[in-house]
């Protein structure tokens, strides 16, 4: 009887052991985190009699928790992946709108410039229209600023959140290092059993690191679990975590870097970082934020070149040469704070052609200077000269000046167009500085009997124009196309042969003839200094937007800025549809997770009601061998 007991209260303890499982496993239905337990029971070791090997009954030997590594690395994954491209969607949304609109977008505020220009053609005598040019060019520096102040904003933005995600991580770094502990610490007490809900609290918060940046984890023999973020960096070693945090770049730019802190060093690992939140805000900043700056800083640089050369090619009202209308900041250069030289770096624009939207690293090797793109790591080939100290750099459009004595791995960032908008600005209010008139009045003599015709006269360079009327002869019989050119004085200035089609220059002009001249034909090439109704070089300037000076001579502002402005809405989309395609593959990772740890309260319910009727019998058995035992004392204690 006594075996027949002892039997039954193991049955009775194992089966509570159960019981009290699944009402955990109830409880926690919606606990954030649970994986859903099992008690193991298995058979007690059986005894030998003399009638064979007799079973000692049942134990709970384990409770353990439904879990699997691999579904949970697959959500992890997904959930970092989803998290970037949704911080970026959200960011990159704000640029598509600002720069897409089609009222105040970039597109339509070149094109309103470009169009009070050449209604100003239409009309090159009129103040009205005049002043109508100046008040577009007002505006187009104003939406420009207004521009460049949403772009700094969204810059302090990111700013701001990249600090609180270095806090957030490092708090849950902390958070995790310390379950580690207590898990190591309940691990090796003795039972042998592992703390389950410690286990889930851990992986509870892995799962929210994950939110915020790409992580992946290694299990340790003592319980522990190292963490890792971006492309292996450690952040949780056993009980032991590192710290992150957003501190001003080496160059003072404004941006923020991460850097990790262990007990013995601090590292930069801005570039290793992917995944999560954090993730998308770095890739905001460098895919669209910086190129976005940039691109703005490349119109305005490029506006203002165009305007003001073609202006300085034409006549004002009063008759001078066009003087700039507009101005602009120049290419910013910036000298990291761990340089151990004393070399300072000034750039100038000096090849719009090669002016790009990206930002360099200029670095010193100890022989040669190096630049590459901050981005893409792109190495940009530089010509270098040096003269009287001076090391003198071009490349990437621009020219650069390097003064003092550069040491090994000192290092400057190179913004070429990043200053450009704060530093633009109208340069005139008088509608009288614009220069609409050509610089000359070309004209064949009506005497002419030849078949030669001025097919163009144009001033190159204004700078290196002899100011004056000039008449164009062919007065020799034996040579008839030899010319000469004479000033107003009958002074020659210019001898020559003409051949057709070839330019004929003297005193900074170019003349180009067509046809056969005839002896005694002259042309007339004057200046235009009276030609107020003139609207020549007008039509010019409102053609600038589709003149092909960028990219090597192959794209003009009107196309860099639509290639831009699409780009940023491909961009903006790409970041959309992948959060999108990333939310399935998370919530599809996610179900499959829950299949494997959830409560099921269907399979609950039907482990509830097997292990009562199991408890109830085993009570029948206890019960039952008491009966047995109380009738064997009863039968001894009878007298015979």
């Amino acid at each position: 009887m006594g075996d027949m007991m002892s039997t039954g209260v193991t049955g009775l303890l194992a089966f509570q052991t159960a019981l009290d499982t699944i009402s955990n496993n109830i409880s926690n239905v919606n606990t954030p985190g649970y994986s859903v337990e099992t008690a193991n029971l298995v058979t007690n070791p059986a005894t030998p009699t003399a009638n064979g090997w007799l079973g000692q009954g049942v134990t709970a030997s384990t409770v353990t928790r439904s879990y699997s590594d691999f579904l949970d690395a697959q959500t992890r994954s997904a959930t970092s992946s989803y998290n970037q491209y949704n911080t970026t969607a959200g960011l990159a949304d704000s640029i598509n709108n600002m720069f897409d609109d089609p009222s105040t977008g970039l597109s339509a505020t070149l094109q309103s410039f470009s169009e009070s220009i050449q209604s100003m053609a239409n009309s090159p005598g009129q103040a009205s229209a005049r002043q109508a040019v100046l008040n577009q060019a007002q505006s187009v520096i104003a939406q420009f600023q207004a521009y460049q102040q949403n772009l700094n904003q969204l810059g302090g933005q990111v700013n701001t959140q990249i600090q609180s995600e270095a806090s957030t991580i490092s708090s849950l770094a902390q958070s995790i290092a310390s379950l580690n502990q207590s898990i190591m610490a309940a691990q090796n007490n003795g039972s042998g059993q592992a703390p389950n809900a410690l286990l889930d609290q851990r992986n509870q918060l892995i799962d929210q690191l994950s939110q915020h940046v790409s992580v992946s984890t290694v299990q340790q023999s003592d319980g522990s679990l190292n963490v890792f973020i971006g492309s292996g960096q450690a952040l949780v070693t056993g009980g032991q975590a590192s710290s992150l945090s957003a501190t001003p770049d080496q160059f003072g730019s404004g941006q923020l870097d991460v850097s990790v802190t262990t007990p013995t060093s601090t590292t930069d690992i801005t570039g290793q970082l992917s995944g999560g939140s954090l993730g998308g805000l770095l890739q905001f900043r460098n895919t669209m934020l910086i190129p976005g700056q940039n691109a703005l800083g490349q119109a305005a640089v490029t506006l203002t070149s165009l305007v003001n050369t073609q202006n300085a090619a034409g006549l004002d009202q009063n008759g001078d040469i066009g003087a700039a209308l507009l101005a602009v900041g120049g290419p910013q250069v910036l000298t990291s704070k761990d340089n151990a030289g004393t070399a300072d770096v000034t750039a100038t624009v000096s090849d719009l052609g090669g002016l790009t939207t990206s930002n360099y690293d200029l670095e010193y090797d100890g022989t040669n200077w190096n630049m590459t793109d901050t981005v893409t790591g792109q190495s940009t080939t530089l010509a270098a000269s040096t003269s009287g100290g001076v090391t003198t750099l071009t490349g990437a459009g621009l020219t650069m000046t390097v003064t003092g004595a550069a040491q090994a791995g000192d290092q400057f960032l190179v913004e070429p167009t990043g200053n450009a908008v704060e530093g633009m600005s109208l340069l005139t209010t008088d509608p009288a500085k614009i220069a609409a008139a050509g610089p000359l009045v070309a004209s064949a003599t009506s005497t002419n009997t030849g078949s030669a015709s001025i097919v163009s006269a144009t001033v190159p360079d204004t700078t290196a124009w002899t100011r004056g009327d000039y008449t164009l002869s062919f007065t020799d019989p034996a040579n008839p196309t030899d010319y000469t050119v004479t000033d107003a004085s009958g002074n020659t200035v210019a001898t020559g042969t003409y051949t057709a089609g070839t330019p004929i220059s003297f005193n900074g002009i170019k003349v180009t003839l067509s046809g056969t001249p005839a002896v005694d034909d002259s042309f007339a090439i004057d200046d235009n200094a009276g030609g107020t109704g003139d609207n020549s070089n007008a039509l010019q300037m409102a053609a600038i937007l589709n003149s092909k000076v960028l990219n090597g001579g192959s794209a003009s502002l009107s196309d860099a800025v639509n290639s831009y402005v699409g780009s940023v809405g491909l961009l903006t989309s790409q970041a959309q549809n992948g959060a999108t395609a990333q939310q399935s593959v998370m919530t599809t990772a996610q179900t499959a997770q829950q299949s494997v740890s959830g409560v099921n309260l269907d399979q609950e319910a039907a482990n509830l009601l097997q292990f009562q009727q199991a408890y109830q019998a085993a009570a029948q058995v206890i019960a039952a061998s008491q009966t047995l035992f109380q009738s064997l004392i009863t039968a001894i204690n009878t007298p015979a």
